[in-house]
């Protein structure tokens, strides 16, 4: 049976001050250890000094040993905590605070995700709150996301934008309909963002980047010009396929037979 370890809610204990010190140490890794050990033995009295590192930590890794060892604690003293962060003027605190409430899950939560976090001017920001959103959303409220995160398309480098995707795709078929309006946007690189992550949506296995090649093509040559480049494509590979055959080389299906 694994030992209990009891909750100290006291500030000043030795154990508390090493972690405490550990968390704000110089080496990554000392810090990594001691996010650990504050997660692995949840203590209120920790409450504070994880929320305040999390705003602070430079370490992505650390950042989200952070936030796990604060899912450790009572939603009910945590939630109120992280939410205060989510007004900080510290893109970071924003940003791991979204981050902590999606891998807290508590679906209280969603209604603290405003137009404004969605549309963050900081696109790491801006990020975090579409991947919160989507865990958080209500089943009724998933079209309406959809709606507000289609007027992001577009924006930022590929990692940004692949960010959206995946948020959109994970929104699954409440997306249909407002990406199939964006792939008529005038923009072209709102177009082509729309139909590869509808191609994403559609096959998940296909990959962002192959996605947006076929996309920007699509909307380089128009539907129906990348529908008669598909079919001359298509009518060029046959004729290949029967002049390998006449030449004497076996097609698939007599090699298959051999």
């Amino acid at each position: 049976m694994a030992e209990v370890v009891p909750i100290n809610t006291t500030n000043g204990t030795p154990r508390h001050t090493r972690v405490t010190d550990a968390l704000s140490a110089e080496d990554a890794s000392v810090r990594l250890q001691a996010a650990l050990t504050a997660g692995s033995n949840p203590d209120p009295g920790f409450l504070e000094t994880l929320v305040e590192r999390c705003a602070a930590e430079p370490d992505f890794y650390v950042r989200d040993m952070l936030s796990w060892a604060l899912t450790r604690l009572p939603p009910e003293i945590t939630l109120p905590r992280v939410r205060r962060e989510l007004y900080s003027g510290r893109t970071r605190a924003r940003s791991q605070a979204l981050h902590t409430l999606s891998k807290i899950g508590d679906r209280r939560a969603w209604a603290w995700i405003t137009r404004d976090m969605l549309r963050d001017a900081d696109d790491e920001v801006a990020r975090t709150a579409w991947r919160a959103a989507v865990v958080l959303v209500p089943e009724e409220e998933r079209e309406d996301l959809a709606d507000e995160l289609v007027t992001q398309l577009g924006r930022g480098d590929r990692e940004v934008r692949l960010s959206l995707s995946r948020a959109l795709v994970d929104l699954g078929d409440a997306a249909e309909s407002v990406l199939e309006g964006a792939a008529a946007h005038p923009d072209p690189a709102v177009s082509a963002h729309a139909r590869a992550t509808e191609l994403l949506r559609q096959d998940p296995e296909l990959g962002f980047d192959a996605a947006v090649a076929e996309a920007k093509r699509v909307v380089a040559l128009g539907p129906e010009g990348a529908a008669a480049a598909a079919a001359t494509t298509a009518a060029k590979a046959a004729e290949r396929g029967d002049a390998a055959t006449e030449d004497g080389t076996p097609t698939a299906e007599e090699s298959a037979r051999c």
